[in-house]
């Protein structure tokens, strides 16, 4: 999607050369590059390389070139679309990347203070609140801590609450 957009938005330029990584750092089980017209290995290559040693998983990078009269060779080539790519990496807010779930968690009235004692602990982000008969819980919490979360429910509740995760979309 990201490298059909920027095709389209520099639909006039000589070249719209991409590479990506898909998956954690390092990860090479989906990689994907394109030279765009370069001579072969000259753009995706070197802009692939720079992605897979960067230390950043799930990206893509796209360099757009309009040919200006100056040729560049092979060498100047792989030099300036790597080049590009390191520059733009050194330039990129980086941030680790968690995948979330959302539960919802459903108790008696006794047991509202022991849950809320447990937000912290397990990061929870209590997105909902519903007093009636019961109190409903809408929560979303880092994967990682959904199985501790669950057994910590359980037992400030004695068995006594209800979880259930929401099926991703």
């Amino acid at each position: 999607m990201f490298i059909h957009e920027m095709n389209v938005e520099f639909a006039d330029a000589t070249h719209n050369c991409w590479a990506f990584v898909i998956g954690p750092p390092g990860s090479t089980d989906r990689i994907g590059m394109s030279d765009d017209g370069e001579p072969h290995g000259t753009a995706g290559r070197p802009m692939l390389t720079v992605l897979q040693h960067s230390g950043v998983g799930d990206i893509a990078a796209v360099v757009t070139r309009y040919y200006g009269g100056t040729k560049l060779g092979t060498g100047g080539l792989v030099k300036a679309y790597g080049g590009s790519v390191q520059q733009a990496l050194a330039d990129l807010p980086k941030g680790e990347h968690r995948e979330y779930v959302a539960l919802t968690v459903t108790v008696g009235y006794a047991h509202i203070s022991a849950l809320q004692q447990l937000w912290p602990v397990y990061e929870v982000n209590v997105l909902d609140e519903a007093y009636e008969a019961d109190v409903r819980f809408a929560l979303r919490t880092p994967r990682e801590q959904l199985a501790p979360l669950r057994q910590a429910l359980l037992d400030a509740t004695r068995g006594q609450a209800t979880v259930t995760v929401a099926e991703p979309s």
